[in-house]
Formats: structure tokens, sequence, C-alpha cells
């Protein structure tokens, strides 16, 4: 049965908001919730970036059933992943379980910052693998010294840490990510119901095998609900234009400005090509299913809108996850 879940999108709303967000979210009975983690908004219509850490840290306090996911964190430039293995341990105790740490690559929006510049992709993939190899070992408890490629650890060891370990779930895009990094994963993570991902994930060898009572496979999808079909198309362009760009230039653009300038001629019906906007639940649900034609297991909705949150959690959520679960059955 397919699990679905709600969104924490730091990009659009403040901490203490989002803490409020996911209490809702968990009463109106979404399975779980991801945090997007940045350092930047995409644009600054969306206006917001807190530390999603911190946030976790207090969802983990306001609610008591849904699981906990980052959506997802980079481990090798503005985070090393020494750090990475520490907050991860620390929130799955506060968490009593319930956490997953996502993991990715990183875009150049939130890396940059430190003043590292940004690597080429096959570099990026590398110092991500070599990140999972650190984090692994630190969460053994054993006392880890590393030289690597791209990563020296000193005499460093997590000393609290949770009984069951911290699953990792790891972002993938095509062939060559889910050769390097399914047989070091516990799931998989993608943003499109690209029905090759699967498939391929549980042809590799070593891989733990994606299905009902296996691996996760972890997707997203944007909506825009609202009672109004003109405004939810017009606050979608406002607020995620950037998302018809595409992974390959969403990872590379620096700054909120460069996202602007390469969304500026984006439409609102061009969004809602791609995001299903308005009233009409059907419509989301036949979207959000795709990722289940796909083979995915899990899916995680982004409202778009910090203003919409409230009406959405309040009117629409429990609604949709009725017809979602009957899709699904």
């Amino acid at each position: 049965m397919t699990r679905f879940g709600y969104t924490l999108m730091t990009e659009q709303s403040g901490p203490r908001e989002l803490v409020s967000y996911a209490r809702q979210a968990e009463d109106a009975g979404f399975d779980f919730e991801v945090s997007s983690d940045h350092y930047s908004p995409w644009l600054t219509e969306q206006g917001h970036a807190p530390y999603a850490w911190t946030v976790l840290g207090a969802v983990a306090q306001a609610t008591e059933r849904v699981e906990l996911m980052t959506y997802v964190t980079c481990p090798t430039m503005r985070y090393h992943p020494a750090v990475v293995a520490q907050k991860s341990a620390t929130l799955q105790l506060l968490a009593e379980g319930r956490f997953t740490l996502g993991l990715g690559s990183g875009e150049n929006l939130n890396e940059h910052v430190v003043g590292a510049g940004w690597p080429a992709v096959a570099t990026r993939q590398s110092m991500l693998a070599e990140a999972i190899e650190i984090i692994r070992r630190l969460h053994t408890g054993e006392l880890v010294d590393h030289r690597g490629e791209h990563f020296q650890v000193d005499s460093a060891r997590i000393w609290d840490l949770p009984d069951d370990g911290v699953d990792l779930a790891v972002a993938v895009s095509g062939a060559r990510s889910i050769e390097a990094f399914a047989p070091i994963s516990d799931h998989l993570v993608a943003v499109e119901p690209d029905d090759s991902l699967v498939p391929t994930w549980n042809g590799v060898d070593g891989a733990p095998r994606i299905g009902p009572d296996g691996a996760r496979a972890i997707g997203q999808i944007p909506i825009c609900w609202g009672p109004d079909e003109a405004a939810a198309k017009e606050l979608a362009r406002e607020q995620f234009r950037w998302f018809a760009g595409g992974w390959s230039v969403n990872a590379d653009l620096p700054t909120p400005a460069g996202f602007a300038g390469a969304s500026q001629f984006v439409t609102p019906d061009d969004v809602a090509d791609n995001i299903p906007c308005g009233p009409d639940l059907d419509a989301i649900v036949e979207a959000v299913m795709a990722f289940k034609g796909a083979g995915f297991t899990d899916v995680a909705l982004v409202q778009v809108g910090d203003e919409t949150q409230d009406r959405f959690l309040a009117d629409a959520a429990g609604p949709l996850l009725e017809k979602l679960r009957a899709a699904d059955a």
C-alpha cells in the first residue's frame, strides 16, 4: 500500500509556521513528513529559508506518529559528513525511531555559500559516496579516522546513537547514479515518476530490493490546491515557476535572481502543465498515482504557497487522502 506524505517546504514558510503545519498534517492523516534543507529559497517571492534541522527537532517533539525525513540534505560542502552523522543520530533519538536521513549531491543554490565553488556532477557524486561511507562508519559508535579523496576525519565518535541506527535514502536520477548509490543506500529518492528507476535499482547487485516489504522508493510532487483554479495557477507560477527548469538546470543555478531570470517567461499555463492546480481533487489524485504506476512506495505532496497551508490542511487534505487511498486500493 502506498504511503502519502506532506512536505515541510522551508523555502516558503517560517520555522514556527512549519511546526504548526507539521502538527496539522499529522492530524489530517498523512503517513510521513519530509523537509527540504535549503540555505536560500528558489525565488525571492518564496521568502524563507530557516535551518531545517532545528525545525525538524521541534517537529519531532510536536508530533507523535508521522515518520520524518530530510528531502534532501547534502552532506558534502555546507555540512561535513561527520556533522551530518551526529545531527541525524540526535534527531533519530528525538524522533524515537521515526527519522530517515535523505541525502543527495546538492544544488549550487545552497552549497556555494561556503565559498568552496561548485564541482562537476561526477565529483559531486564521488563526494556523496565517500560521505555516506563516513556517516555509516560513525553510526556504528566506533572511533573513526578517515583519509579520503575528499574528506578527512580525525578521531571522531558519535556518543549518542539510536539503538536501531538511521536509515539512509539517497536521491538518484538515472542509471549512473543508481549504479553508484543503490548498493550503499537503504532507500531510493526521486522527484519524477520515471518508470525505469525502480526496476533499474532492483537490478543492481547489492541493492536492497524495493517493494511492499522491502526498501522504499520515495517520490515528491508539487500541487496547488485552491478553490479558484485561475488564482491557483497564478500562485503556482509566482512561487514554483523554477520547477519548470528541470533538475539539470536547477542543480547548477546559484541564486534566486538566477532562477528568476531563467523562469521569467514561464506562464501560469506552463506551470499548470506540470503541477495540478485548483479545486479538482481527482486531477491531483491522477498526478500523484503516476508514482505508484512507476513502482514508488511513498509519495510526498508539496502544497504551494505559505498562505494556502492552513486551509489546505483543514479543508482539502482529509478528503484528498481518502481519495488517494481509495485509488491506491
